[in-house]
């Protein structure tokens, strides 16, 4: 059974799903198709009604954990690594060139236990890109792994050509074609061996994006095993603010992960060298979680802070886990979490929380005041959706005494776009529910398998619609090139921690979200999908077609 237990609190938690009486019809699941997902989604361990009521009302969370087979540290022992700062290989008329090199490297995760790992240019997480609003970016991958990769800038408005799709691999030396084996025909695919130039215009909001493998069928263990990396863009508006800078802002990158008893990332592929047979053995089908927290490749790592506000750009790059984030000093105290941004750029006001979720895929800015503390206080950041160990992220401790010239402003910016429910040309409707094919156990997209001959929806650049997503149980749902704003939940107002632009939104079981989007930023074939990177591989995808 998952080890995320249901959240307990008022009706304000962010976890609680509307009312049956509020609910639209049709869109719970089932009594049935509860039973049926039952124990190989991890979610439930009794029968009948109780199930039902747990599923619907209370969620757990959606997967099975791993347990390691080696001695893990004590948490907040090892300091928090801040990834690397990619310098550019080349600019040329205003635009900056990168070269990222994919290969494996053996590195200690764990304190004193070798683990291989893939990586971009040999670290976890890859080298941070940092670049300018405006400013485009040409990044040359170069695979020097076994199998094949695709990379994604995810929450990047980008071509088509460039923004990763499944199936544009790039094909390592020597590749004898096996990956074909298994795949539908694509025959709109463009793959390359050995290189690959992807262009990223960056027309876009400053935001925290992240890029990582997005290989058809083998996303997820690709990037359990390594393959992530940050993109911060930034712009002359964001620099216009008081918000912490330098040192006192921070990057953070939360995943989960396990480790067998030789050391090695333990994951339950049916194919562990990820060449012909993809997805995961039974048990883990409903998503793979880990029983380490690791942040910046670190187990829970601690972070020596002055006392004054710190900003903390988070990402969520779990396959699978939910958090709950807050900040508790040692003698019990909460600290606010003040979100600043969303997944697609700066908020038009700040937004107050005590505790923060966070889904795979989403990202939030936010800043954090340790002053007020002694020196030696510690702040520990924590998951309210965590059981024993997983319920600890990372820790701060407060050094000195600092000044601090940083506010946080009551107005953010005034550049977020207005599109109103009239505007819509179209109003869609999703269903990201579990299913069985021929070939066994998936999960769908209004119930059909990711097919990518298939056009599943079509859209004019700059059409505004509204998209109507219901799930069965958990889904972060992301769409590729646009942004969108969440309009309501379970036929309610959007919760706090929905503000914003975003390109990923957390469901939760039984619940209904709709959003709001203009897709105005270019022609060509995209893709949107559940990012719980287990279901992603087992068919939950689509393909839009923007015309």
């Amino acid at each position: 059974m998952s080890d995320q237990p249901a959240p307990h609190g008022p009706t304000t938690d962010p976890y609680r799903t509307g009312s049956p009486r509020t609910a639209r019809p049709g869109t719970a699941p089932t009594r049935r198709r509860i039973l049926g997902l039952g124990a190989a989604l991890g979610l439930v361990a009794t029968g009948g009604a109780h199930a039902a009521a747990a599923l619907t009302h209370r969620p757990s969370g959606t997967g099975r954990q791993l347990r390691s087979a080696v001695p893990l540290p004590e948490p907040y022992t090892v300091p928090l690594p801040v990834p690397p700062v990619l310098a550019p290989s080349g600019t040329s008329r205003g635009a900056d060139r990168y070269e990222i090199t994919q290969r494996r490297v053996t590195a200690e995760i764990l304190p004193g236990v070798p683990t291989e790992l893939w990586t971009y240019n040999g670290t976890y997480p890859g080298p941070t890109v940092e670049s300018r609003r405006g400013r485009p970016v040409t990044v040359l991958h170069r695979n020097e792994l076994p199998v094949p990769t695709v990379v994604h800038l995810h929450g990047g408005r980008t071509p088509a050509g460039s923004d990763g799709y499944p199936t544009d691999l790039v094909l390592p030396d020597g590749w004898a074609g096996h990956d074909g084996a298994h795949m539908p025909s694509d025959p709109r695919a463009v793959t390359s061996r050995v290189t690959r130039e992807y262009t990223y215009p960056l027309d876009q909001r400053a935001a925290l994006l992240w890029y990582h493998d997005h290989r058809m069928d083998f996303t997820a263990p690709a990037i359990w095993r390594g393959l992530t990396g940050m993109h911060l863009v930034r712009d002359a508006a964001e620099d216009a603010l008081d918000l912490p800078r330098g040192e006192r802002e921070l990057a953070l990158t939360i995943a989960d992960r396990a480790f067998a008893s030789d050391g090695s990332l333990a994951y339950p592929s049916l194919d562990p060298e990820l060449r012909e047979r993809p997805g995961v053995t039974a048990a883990y089908a409903a998503g793979v979680l880990g029983d380490v927290i690791v942040v910046n490749g670190a187990p829970w790592p601690v972070h020596e802070v002055d006392a004054v506000r710190h900003r903390l750009r988070l990402l969520n790059a779990s396959n699978a886990r939910h958090y709950r984030l807050e900040a508790v000093t040692d003698d019990g105290r909460r600290l606010d979490l003040v979100q600043v941004g969303a997944d697609q750029g700066l908020l038009a006001a700040p937004v107050t929380h005590t505790a923060l979720p966070l889904a795979p895929s989403e990202r939030y800015d936010v800043v954090v005041d340790f002053a007020g503390l002694p020196p030696g206080s510690r702040v520990r950041l924590r998951n309210r959706l965590g059981a024993g160990r997983t319920r600890d992220v990372m820790a701060f401790r407060v050094a000195r005494r600092a000044y601090d010239h940083s506010r946080i402003p009551e107005e953010l910016c005034d550049d977020l776009p207005v599109w109103r429910r009239s505007q819509a040309t179209a109003v869609r409707e999703f269903a990201f529910r579990g299913g069985h094919t021929a070939q066994g156990r998936g999960w769908f997209v209004n119930g059909r398998p990711f097919d990518p001959a298939r056009t599943d929806v079509r859209v004019r650049l700059g059409a505004v619609e509204v998209w109507r997503f219901t799930a069965d149980v958990h889904h972060p749902v992301h769409l590729h090139q646009t942004r969108f704003r969440v309009l309501t939940r379970g036929g309610r107002a959007p919760l706090p921690h929905d503000a914003g632009l975003k390109d990923t939104v957390s469901l939760r079981p039984g619940e209904t979200v709709e959003v709001i989007t203009c897709f105005d930023g270019r022609r060509g074939r995209y893709l949107f999908h559940c990012h719980n990177a287990e279901h992603e591989d087992m068919g939950m995808m689509a393909n839009l077609e923007i015309v």
